[in-house]
């Protein structure tokens, strides 16, 4: 059974290194770049967000990074929207459910705080998360297209809660 919950302390090394072996070893970024190392640094993420992990068994199998508007963390969300970003799930995990519950468990809590959305950035070439985010209910939004970096344009996905 996967566990949803706060990243503890002792994991911020795991989930850094989970997430930019997600990113850099799925082609999804550079290795070098500074988002790598933005990527890594849990520590601040969980300063200025909030960051939920998967366990299987007793291993972090995934994670994610939370951010509500207004914050450093939250690039496209608005006002009565919860956004979340850095959604990462290791290579052996994948298939697991992991990546599913934690999604879930953003959708859940933006349900209960009276949030009116839940929003992602995500690429194209993100094939396992666009099915997770389309089997959740996520619609692209074009309108809120947008891009980071030139030439990185990035889809923002909108799933609407009732």
């Amino acid at each position: 059974m996967i566990e949803i919950r706060e990243v503890l302390p002792a994991e911020f090394e795991t989930v850094g290194e989970l997430t930019v072996q997600s990113y850099v070893g799925g082609g999804f970024v550079a290795g070098g770049s500074p988002y790598a190392e933005r990527l890594r640094d849990t520590a601040t993420r969980v300063e200025q967000g909030r960051v939920l992990v998967a366990v299987l068994g007793e291993e972090v199998v995934g994670s994610l990074t939370i951010a509500e508007p207004g914050t450093p963390f939250a690039d496209v969300a608005q006002k009565g929207e919860l956004e979340f970003r850095m959604l990462a799930v290791s290579p052996q995990a994948r298939g697991s459910g992991a990546g599913t519950a934690l999604v879930r468990a953003v959708i859940a809590e933006a349900y209960d705080r009276g949030d009116h959305s839940v929003v992602i950035s995500t690429q194209p070439e993100m094939v396992d998360a666009r099915r997770i985010y389309d089997r959740n209910g996520f619609v692209p939004d074009p309108e809120r297209a947008w891009e980071p970096i030139r030439g990185m344009e990035l889809t923002v996905m909108v799933r609407g809660l009732a």
